[in-house]
């Protein structure tokens, strides 16, 4: 849910991300577990990323729907849900843990075009040289 890397600087803006994230989470998990229970299923048989990935694809459909078509869309939706369903998958043991590499590039600490010109002025002295 890209919770990885946090955007906000202050802590107090850092607590709203997080809650944020959280409240997504368990709004994602609470239409699993409705659409879970209309197909006789455990929410834990769900894939969570082929539902958020549906529900990003949906999302759009919903915002713009008429109110009459809503409830059948709804219907759709949950039922698009259910047959998310994650494979039977005996002895399937995953490590926990991050292969995400470090970037091997600075930080851009200064504004873009102080650092552009620099690099440009840089450029023109190896040019100059002999």
């Amino acid at each position: 849910m890209q919770m990885d890397i946090l955007r906000c600087k202050t802590p107090q803006m850092v607590e709203k991300e997080i809650a944020a994230h959280l409240l997504a989470y368990n709004l994602v998990r609470a239409v699993m577990a409705q659409a879970a229970a209309g197909a006789n299923l455990l929410p834990r048989q769900l894939s969570f990323k082929a539902v958020l990935q549906l529900l990003n694809v949906f999302e759009m459909n919903l915002r713009h729907c008429p109110r009459a078509h809503l409830a059948r869309r709804h219907a759709t939706l949950i039922a698009g849900i259910a047959s998310c369903q994650l494979p039977h998958r005996p002895r399937r043991v995953e490590p926990r843990a991050v292969k995400r590499r470090p970037k091997q590039h600075w930080l851009l600490t200064k504004p873009r075009h102080i650092l552009r010109a620099r690099l440009y002025r840089q450029q023109q002295r190896r040019e100059m040289m002999p």
